[in-house]
């Protein structure tokens, strides 16, 4: 079955209907509760286009003013709360994303589509200085997480742990193409040798 073609699909309108489930809040609230629950780590929050993700929630009926605070001579700030069409929306969204795997493309899938304009031995140093960076972001988010573990439920802590996966998966990978590189065994390597020192491309490149 097809994913369900959403009125927003921005990822930020999502995070901010979940958490309205918390309570009604203005647009500023939205943002430190996200930041002070580590969901800046996941989602990319704009502080200025977060007012136009809560404002097409409003359009959509997703979100409705639930109050506007008048504290002394500050603006007024209005508040938000969820209604049963945004919860609704919320549940069938969060849901599907669980649910359905999709192609996403990210930047580092991207470059190896196209490492073939680098020679290998270049391609092979590049590539140990990534694993070196991976290790050292490995090892910072586990000190992280064993830390957060301490003292936030670990309900709270999945997609640091998915993200530390990710990244240890990512490490594993980098390795064992780097020993492939180094022994020569990556079958077309000789190819594509060939081809950035002579400038000829092999048949098999044709």
């Amino acid at each position: 079955m097809a994913a369900k073609r959403r009125k927003l699909s921005n990822p930020l309108a999502l995070a901010v209907l979940v958490t309205l489930c918390q309570g009604p809040m203005h647009p500023y609230e939205i943002a430190q509760t996200l930041r002070r629950q580590g969901k800046d780590t996941s989602t990319k929050i704009n502080y200025g286009s977060l007012y136009t993700v809560v404002q097409n929630l409003e359009k959509y009926g997703f979100v409705e003013v639930a109050d506007i605070e008048r504290k002394g001579n500050r603006p007024e700030r209005t508040v938000y709360g969820l209604t049963g069409a945004g919860r609704e929306e919320m549940t069938e969204w969060l849901s599907e994303l669980l649910a359905r795997p999709v192609k996403e493309f990210p930047i580092f899938e991207t470059a190896l589509s196209l490492l073939g304009a680098l020679h290998p031995d270049e391609v092979a140093t590049l590539l140990e200085e990534r694993v070196k960076n991976l290790e050292v972001q490995a090892a910072g988010e586990r000190g992280a997480l064993e830390k957060l573990y301490e003292s936030v439920p670990r309900l709270f802590l999945i997609e640091v742990e998915y993200q530390l996966h990710m990244i240890e998966a990512q490490t594993e990978w980098v390795r064992g193409f780097l020993e492939e590189l180094r022994k020569g065994s990556m079958l077309g390597v000789e190819g594509w040798r060939h081809f950035h020192e002579t400038g000829e491309p092999p048949p098999e490149f044709t």
